[in-house]
């Protein structure tokens, strides 16, 4: 049994999504991710994530029997693509560094096979950065979180503790004021070093566990 992605374009009508959902759960496959969007000439696309298809053949065939479904496109599935990801929020000049440092090391674990992506955000505002890093927990293949800025607290502290509890979601921070410190599993305090460990801390490849050096660590 193997991963898919699957891009299906249809007819935008009622009931065809519903036609394909079916289908999918007869063959026994579970979707674990979906984006779909009306495109310009009407025609709708979805992007499905596939887990435990059995015989993708004969899934794509009966899929391409629904009247409605006009092409099917078969890919790899996005890990296998994109791998893990890691995001960084915070202000921009903190955001590059940390960038730097986790695409360098990042780079270095994909010539060895590894399938990193690395995600930034610059953004300004307690309230912005709260709604970036609560919506963590509805991105696919999210890893880790990098939180790069100079002081953060109140909402964003709560935002972290929220997707920790509904994740094993890495959280990483620069040394800085305010409340997150308490709920970064590592405080670094040079944001290149930062983005560097991030890569260590979810790489295959990577003989660095964070788990073995016990709770909110402080670099």
């Amino acid at each position: 049994m193997n991963d898919y992605t699957l891009t299906i374009k249809t007819n935008e009508k009622k009931g065809v999504l519903d036609n394909i959902t079916d289908v999918i759960t007869n063959h026994g496959a579970n979707i674990s991710y979906v984006h779909l969007f009306v495109e310009r000439n009407n025609m709708g696309s979805i992007n499905l994530e596939l887990e435990h298809v059995n015989d993708i053949d004969e899934l794509v065939g009966d899929l391409e029997g629904i009247p409605d479904v006009k092409l099917v496109e078969l890919h790899g599935s996005q890990l296998d693509i994109y791998g893990k990801r890691i995001i960084i929020v915070g202000g921009g000049a903190q955001v590059s560094q940390v960038a730097m440092g986790a695409i360098t090391e990042a780079d270095r674990h994909n010539i060895r096979g590894e399938r990193i992506s690395i995600d930034t955000i610059p953004l300004v505002g307690e309230k912005s950065i709260a709604e970036a890093v609560e919506a963590i927990s509805r991105l696919p293949r999210v890893s880790a979180l990098v939180l790069a800025g100079s002081l953060m607290g109140g909402e964003i502290t709560e935002a972290v503790k929220k997707v920790k509890e509904e994740s094993k979601l890495i959280v990483i921070c620069l040394n800085m004021p305010g409340s997150v410190t308490k709920y970064a599993d590592l405080i670094i305090t040079d944001p290149i070093q930062a983005g560097v460990l991030a890569v260590m801390s979810i790489a295959d490849t990577a003989v660095f566990n964070i788990e073995r050096l016990g709770d909110n660590i402080k670099f």
